[in-house]
């Protein structure tokens, strides 16, 4: 039995201030460029100053990429184009700035962060700061065996817990999360197709590395039976991570729930984070309103999880790499959206000059009678 209560964030959680969003919306209204002229940099710009209580917004100094990750026993059936236990691989090119997240974070000045929660590689083969939250080797393969046991699913979700806390304290305005997973696109599938009551055919998609037609039926198989296993412990979110989820599932979910506890903003990537988002969503209903949807990666199960959320993606660019690299390329528009919130003039209270053809028409004052009204005659 888990020691963890995980309604405690209902009552954490509150939406981000409704009083400061309406004082941006007021602020917004007396600027000079008319107000809906700039699409949705507008309501980024007064989302994000409710989530800051700060009007006008505070410009978006400090973000970081935080990226769980883990590799998934499921890819051993072939549902991916990478090999399975593989993922260590792709955290090295994150480390070593070879990756395209790792890149585009370099070209953005944004410091990136990669937690092994449960990576199938020795632990001294990365870094200690990336292991030291480390679960388990691998995840269990979810469509014949449960992915963690409860106590794993517990410590994973506390890790991620603990990793919001470490940026909420080191001063972390907004956090853009990914992963670095094989197999993780099957999870986070089954995951949604649980919670939206959804087929496995309806969910299931090409992944990172896009496979081919026979990879897709597999992988669609592995989805169908995993889901006969998560309908069972839909109640329990911690029991349906630990059947069918994984170590970095679980952590993201617990990172996403205390990062809106701890009232800093999040730009969801693709659908794994989304997969976690939809988690988080049942155990808190007020989570969402923290969290932005950066891309459409294309993955059906996302496009699921973010309709169930009301979440609309500010990209679509097709971006299927993972890593939080399409959410990445939505950090400059959130950055934009505060400068210009920020930054534009309001209208003058007492325009010297009024436009032609704008406003009343002042009442022309009488000419002056002459002093010499006989003049007028002459």
């Amino acid at each position: 039995m888990s020691s963890l209560n995980l309604d405690d964030f209902s009552d954490l959680i509150e939406r981000p201030d409704g009083g400061v969003r309406r004082d941006a919306e007021a602020r917004r209204e007396r600027q000079i460029v008319p107000p809906g002229s700039l699409g949705r940099l507008d309501d980024l710009g007064e989302w994000l100053a409710a989530a800051q209580s700060a009007v006008p917004v505070r410009p978006v100094e400090r973000p970081r990429v935080v990226l769980f990750a883990g590799d998934h026993g499921v890819a051993s059936l072939g549902v991916s184009a990478r090999p399975a236990g593989s993922a260590d691989q792709l955290v090295r090119a994150v480390l070593e700035g070879a990756s395209p997240a790792s890149i585009l974070a370099r070209r953005l000045n944004v410091p990136v962060r990669v937690v092994d929660m449960a990576l199938d590689c020795e632990p001294d083969a990365l870094p200690e700061s990336v292991v030291r939250h480390r679960v388990r080797r691998g995840s269990g393969r979810i469509d014949v065996e449960d992915a963690l046991t409860l106590e794993e699913a517990e410590a994973a979700f506390r890790a991620g817990v603990a990793v919001a806390d470490e940026e909420a304290d080191a001063g972390t305005d907004l956090v853009v999360l990914g992963d670095v997973s094989v197999g993780g696109t099957t999870a986070a599938a089954v995951l949604i197709a649980a919670l939206c009551g959804t087929d496995a055919s309806v969910v299931t998609g090409r992944g990172g590395l896009a496979i081919d037609d026979l990879a897709w039926m597999r992988k669609c198989a592995a989805v169908r039976d995993a889901l006969r296993r998560a309908r069972p412990v839909l109640g329990d979110q911690l029991q349906l991570l630990a059947a069918v989820g994984g170590a970095d599932l679980a952590a993201m979910t617990g990172f996403l729930l205390q990062s809106a506890a701890r009232k800093t903003p999040v730009i969801l990537d693709g659908v794994v984070s989304a997969a976690c988002a939809l988690v988080g969503q049942r155990i808190a209903f007020r989570a969402p309103d923290w969290w932005l949807a950066g891309q459409n990666s294309g993955e059906p199960a996302q496009a699921k999880a973010l309709d169930r959320m009301a979440l609309e993606p500010l990209l679509n660019h097709g971006v299927t790499v993972g890593e939080g690299a399409g959410a990445l390329l939505a950090l400059p528009l959130v950055q934009a959206a505060a400068a210009l919130a920020a930054e534009l003039p309001e209208k003058p209270e007492k325009p010297e000059q009024l436009e032609a053809g704008e406003g009343p028409v002042a009442a022309e004052e009488p000419s002056p009678e002459p002093e010499n009204p006989e003049a007028l005659a002459e």
